[in-house]
């Protein structure tokens, strides 16, 4: 994508960094005058939320025959289905191991930066979706309907399925092949209508990132700049050391050359805070700029836009002990242990759409007794948190992929 928006005037990238910077300018000039103008709040603001609306509904058109086809592709496309157990393992091993590590320094920072403290909040009230048991969790990831399935876009089960389809393809010998085959040209298909869809980004990001500027402006950050900054630079600090470590030990390459190549899907993922929007800009980048398979590409990535929630399971970590210090309520070493090993289990069943991880965070404050009371503290600036967490999800995302790749003996592009 990047190659061939690049030939001809200017590439895709800067023209989607050109949008995100206009947009944030526009709605922080505008932001104060929106509810006194009837023109900007009756007609510009809401022609803006159409556009940015209509560019994550493209996206999301794209999820789920992208996703299904892609990774019965890849399924079959490994052949070996010693190697496809193998990848699979390492996959699930490197995603939590990740994720845990991502918790681990969401608490650190905190311990450390105390953002909660001085607030003794009392008598605060909000409404939280009751989070789903452990085993039910583990038991939805079965589809009784795949269709039902794919029509709720559930993709836990829509991958499941797939990865049973993509196996069959194999065990099924020349007619499973042709089938495989079918779904090798379907996804790359939906490759193309990517590209089209990712024509628009410049203006969905203008529109979204103008609207969120707007709306929260510059008052909302003071009051909980810690915790904005806790998450931010928790989130530095993982890409920098987990990332980069991971690159240049498995892959043998510069973190430089990672974080160009996936610099297109962070972009997307800031302003749609959609893991699995941003999923078929993520598969592109790791194919196109960083040289992975598609095979690899196509079993790890749709599995990690479901499973892999570094940045969520970081900010978890942020925000329990920021409630947890707001209604002074001393939170135990063991109760942070609790911290990480729930949120680092409830990332399975966390759908990687906006707002997602406040759903999570129910079931870890529950989980160590904290009141769910809390959500209300982070929700205003959620989505301001949820652009971070995105990016470090979809960016762990495909460092994992290249990771496994190299592991494979796969040749990645220098």
């Amino acid at each position: 994508m990047s190659e061939n928006s690049s030939k001809k005037g200017i590439s895709l990238l800067w023209k989607i960094s050109i949008g995100f910077v206009l947009g944030i300018l526009f709605g922080f000039l505008v932001g104060p005058s929106v509810s006194g103008s009837p023109v900007l709040s009756g007609y510009v603001m809401p022609f803006l939320d159409f556009i940015g609306k209509v560019f994550l509904t493209l996206l999301k058109m794209l999820i789920v025959p992208l996703v299904f086809a892609s990774l019965v592709a890849g399924a079959a496309s490994i052949g070996d289905l010693k190697k496809l157990g193998r990848i699979g393992v390492k996959t699930l091993i490197l995603y939590f191991v990740t994720t845990a590590i991502a918790i681990v320094i969401g608490l650190a920072l905190g311990n450390l930066i105390n953002a909660g403290a001085g607030m003794n909040i009392e008598g605060l009230k909000a409404e939280a979706k009751a989070a789903k048991p452990m085993l039910e969790v583990f038991l939805n990831i079965f589809p009784s309907n795949p269709l039902d399935s794919m029509v709720k876009a559930n993709m836990l089960q829509i991958i499941v399925f797939a990865l049973f389809f993509g196996v069959a393809c194999v065990l099924a010998g020349e007619r499973g092949r042709k089938v495989a085959d079918f779904f090798e040209n379907i996804a790359e298909v939906m490759y193309a209508v990517t590209r089209i869809v990712m024509q628009m980004a410049p203006y969905g990001v203008f529109a979204l990132i103008a609207i969120t500027a707007a709306k929260y402006g510059l008052s909302i950050l003071a009051p909980f700049a810690k915790v904005i900054g806790a998450v931010y630079l928790g989130c530095i600090i993982h890409a920098l050391l987990v990332y980069s470590g991971m690159i240049s030990l498995f892959c043998k390459r510069s973190p430089l050359w990672y974080f160009k190549g996936v610099q297109n899907a962070a972009i997307t993922a800031f302003v749609t805070r959609s893991s699995a929007g941003t999923l078929p800009v993520t598969m592109e980048c790791v194919r196109d700029n960083l040289g992975v398979s598609e095979g690899v590409s196509s079993f790890v990535l749709p599995l990690g836009a479901t499973i892999n929630m570094d940045g969520t399971g970081l900010y978890q970590g942020i925000c329990a002990l920021f409630v947890a210090q707001a209604f002074n309520i001393p939170l135990t070493l063991e109760m942070q242990i609790s911290v990480v090993a729930t949120a680092t289990l409830a990332s399975i069943g966390t759908a990687g759409v906006p707002g997602a991880g406040l759903i999570m965070l129910t079931m870890v404050l529950t989980s160590v007794g904290l009141p769910i009371e809390g959500i209300a503290l982070v929700a205003g600036i959620d989505a301001i948190l949820d652009a971070a967490r995105t990016v470090l999800n979809i960016t762990g995302d495909a460092a994992v992929c290249a990771v496994i790749a190299s592991t494979e003996g796969e040749t990645l592009k220098s």
